[in-house]
């Protein structure tokens, strides 16, 4: 059976069937991820479990059926716009999905994260390209995956691997079979994949995360409430994961006269440093470092460091720089890239004119995955409800008085935003509204029974949810009571 004609139940068993693979695996892919990655045990162990949590999710997406979202609009001879036809429409997965896997997440965003566990859920069948930094680690999930589908009595079509990448380039340029692709991964190559996507002959959706820079304002009110605790969590949530996460916090800004120089400095000093997880990262972290180190106006704060450890692989150790919100806005040419590892600038803002912050941020940053706002307790001043308003229009997820780093892969969960960070900003690539980038609606119309698919069908085998219309209903349409 094709993975297009299973039912939700059916994708449901494949997606638990590929978590359970993963956990009874752990002994044997933690320890080879960390070898490849130079990430800890611990972040790896939670990954993993991410990971698992993250297939779940999707099962149980697939046994609820609403993501076919099933329409039924029963044939009505007194319409009000004149007869209306039998309509039943559902969303159909779109056809084969190409994924290629990130570097920093060697299970979450790899061979059988968020990406493939959304497409086969959809019922899309995958082919993966795996990232270079974890070849052997890539190889092996893949086997688990690839014995799940076997298990699930579905053809081998279902799930494939590719590791060249002129091969998968191939695959995205020239074969028809492909008929969507996601992408996470650097603003240079995400732009590459998405222009080949786009000049195919039938142009495909190219679903790419090109990365962030996800600023943070710090009110006046805010650091008067809790300074060193503002101070101390910010250095953690740039350096963890050595600053790889395209949630880091790239830019603080503070009210000039913070006080803080001296304990972002001692925290930042006191982080060791953590490997990088290849050389290709390595070498473009510290060409970033040392243009935003060069820059006119900015002042260290932590010099930090990147050297090579004695496994031979690059470790870093963070920087943090300062600049005043004017040579931000006269340097933004420099300054304003992300810097892949654990590198973040404070810009100091004048507390007694927040309306030019407010104008800097929305020029600033036209689109970024996260922005974050901390403010005093019970603090809405007319300036902060217009700096609210502008982020809003510019990230996909905006947080109060916590901090970036640290997805929740929860339904709810919006990991996109508009362009630069993302291809496709309507859409994401966390969270159970992850499905829909790989659906298709379609509408049968005066359709015989007989002819139905089985979601559209009035007996319902699939025992999905089906949202009614019934004739003589648009009589009444405009009147319902608020």
């Amino acid at each position: 059976m094709d993975l297009t004609e299973t039912s939700p139940a059916e994708r449901a068993a494949l997606l638990n069937a590929i978590a359970d693979a993963l956990s009874s695996a752990a002994d044997d892919l933690i320890p080879l991820a960390m070898a490849e990655t130079g990430l800890a045990e611990a972040r790896l162990t939670g990954e993993l479990k991410r990971t698992v949590v993250q297939l779940r999710m999707f099962a149980d997406v697939c046994a609820e059926g609403e993501f076919l979202d099933v329409r039924l609009d029963a044939a009505d001879p007194d319409f009000v716009l004149g007869p209306r036809p039998d309509l039943r429409r559902f969303n159909l997965p779109v056809g084969p999905v190409l994924v290629f896997a990130a570097s920093n997440f060697p299970f979450a965003f790899s061979v059988a994260g968020g990406d493939t566990a959304s497409a086969l859920a959809a019922g899309c069948p995958v082919i993966l390209k795996a990232h270079p930094g974890h070849p052997r680690l890539s190889a092996l999930t893949a086997e688990k995956v690839r014995a799940a589908v076997a298990t699930a009595g579905l053809p081998a079509e279902t799930f494939d691997v590719v590791h060249d990448q002129d091969a998968a380039v191939r695959l995205l340029r020239d074969d028809d079979r492909i008929a969507a692709a996601a992408f996470t991964g650097s603003y240079k190559v995400g732009r590459l994949l998405a222009a080949i996507a786009a000049g195919r002959e039938r142009p495909i959706p190219f679903y790419g995360e090109l990365g962030s820079v996800n600023p943070v304002v710090v009110t006046p009110g805010a650091l008067a409430e809790r300074a060193d605790t503002l101070a101390t969590a910010f250095v953690a949530s740039v350096s963890g994961s050595a600053g790889q996460l395209c949630t880091k916090p790239g830019f603080l800004f503070l009210p000039d006269g913070h006080g803080l120089a001296d304990t972002l400095g001692s925290a930042a000093g006191a982080v060791p440093g953590h490997p990088l997880l290849h050389e290709g990262i390595a070498a473009a972290y510290a060409a970033r470092r040392a243009a935003v180190l060069a820059t006119p106006g900015v002042s260290v704060l932590a010099e930090g460091s990147v050297e090579v450890g004695p496994s031979g692989r690059s470790l870093a150790a963070p920087t943090l720089v300062e600049v005043g919100l004017g040579d931000l806005l006269k340097h933004r040419a420099t300054l304003l890239d992300e810097a892949f590892g654990p590198l973040s600038v404070v810009v100091r803002y004048d507390p007694d004119r927040p309306d030019l912050l407010v104008a800097a941020v929305g020029e600033l940053f036209p689109g970024a995955l996260t922005a974050t706002v901390h403010r005093a307790a019970g603090e809405s001043d007319a300036w902060l409800r217009g700096l609210v308003a502008v982020l809003r229009e510019r990230v996909g997820r905006l947080l109060f008085d916590g901090w970036p780093t640290g997805v929740a892969v929860t339904p709810a969960m919006q990991h996109g935003g508009p362009f630069p960070a993302t291809t496709a900003p309507a859409t994401t690539s966390v969270g159970t509204a992850a499905i829909q980038r790989f659906l298709r609606p379609v509408v049968f119309q005066d359709c015989p029974p007989e002819l139905l698919p089985a979601p559209l069908r009035d007996d319902n085998p699939w025992r999905v949810p089906q949202r009614r219309a019934a004739a003589g209903a648009s009589q009444n349409w405009g009147h319902r009571s608020a």
